[in-house]
């Protein structure tokens, strides 16, 4: 199987690896995926959640195992000797999920992904990023970040963290954020106004913040609508690295203070980031990390603009 993740960066593209839970087609983000094993001896951890198998160690690293369909709310089956484990790494988190079958990979562009309306994704409680439709059937591709969070809740923004700051003044400046989950929206907003910032910009992907973005250019606001973009990476229409590319391509755009904050942030991707641009990359959970990026790059910025 084509298991190839190197795509071009900032093309707005990504792999989808597709499987399959209880006949239902549902899919991942490539860049999660570090390898596809048989199902194999796992060793059950006493008083551990319901949906976690237990654990095992290819190659001396010890990996979680969650039972994606019971974390999904199936029957377990009776027969599981033919699944497949689908090992992947996301917020620093190695973790395999327990799937039917492994079908294979697609390529798809962010414009493609139908994000879920309102009608299958409750407020709150939604566990499904997009829908993709692919021949005769639809692949629904899943928030694992929500179905890890709801299973081991500290592997959530580290909200506590923010008390370190102490008190801090108010900081008008304003912000852009493209970030596609409502949960996430709301917690990255509540740890910015704590943190002090408190003129924020919100934006469900990066389509919708690139629009905002020429009309600050058009309207001659750059200075008074944007001091800095905070993007995530996987979001429908427009991705953050596409995102990050076409704000460095613009003359008025591309002094901006940019951070990526994604729980894709690993070595791969932080290339991928670098060469694009980005300013800074932050793992999700190390929302603390974000404030203090956020402190340096404005200030940077602030001084460097009183220089010229």
């Amino acid at each position: 199987m084509d298991t190839n993740i190197l795509l071009e960066s900032g093309t707005n593209e990504l792999e989808v690896l597709e499987f399959t839970i209880a006949g239902n087609h549902y899919g991942i983000n490539v860049a999660k995926v570090r390898e596809i094993l048989p199902m194999t001896g796992i060793t059950p951890i006493p008083n551990s959640h319901p949906c976690i198998e237990g654990i095992f160690m290819p190659r001396e690293t010890i990996i979680t195992v969650i039972n994606l369909g019971k974390a999904l709310g199936f029957p377990e089956s009776a027969d599981r000797k033919n699944n497949m484990l689908i090992v992947t790494n996301f917020n620093n988190l190695n973790i395999a999920f327990d799937v039917d079958q492994v079908l294979g990979i697609h390529r798809v562009s962010w414009e493609d992904i139908v994000k879920p309306d309102a009608t299958v994704n409750a407020p709150g409680a939604g566990i499904a990023t997009g829908i993709i439709k692919k021949l005769e059937s639809l692949i629904i591709v899943l928030d694992f970040e929500r179905i890890v969070e709801e299973i081991c809740p500290d592997t959530s923004l580290k909200m506590s963290e923010l008390k370190e700051l102490g008190e801090r003044e108010r900081n008008e400046i304003p912000i852009i954020v493209a970030e596609d989950s409502p949960m996430l929206q709301k917690l990255v907003k509540d740890a910015l106004l704590q943190a002090g910032y408190t003129n924020l910009h919100i934006y469900s992907n990066g389509q919708e913040a690139w629009d905002r973005l020429q009309e600050l250019k058009k309207n001659n606001g750059i200075e008074y609508g944007v001091r800095c973009v905070i993007t995530d990476i996987e979001m429908p229409q427009m991705d953050g690295h596409r995102l990050v590319r076409l704000i460095r391509s613009d003359e008025a755009l591309k002094h901006l203070p940019i951070i990526v904050f994604s729980s894709l942030i690993n070595e791969d991707m932080k290339r991928k980031g670098e060469r694009l641009g980005a300013d800074a990359q932050i793992s999700k959970p190390e929302i603390i990390n974000l404030v203090a990026c956020i402190d340096n790059l404005v200030q940077g910025l602030e001084e460097r603009q009183e220089e010229a």
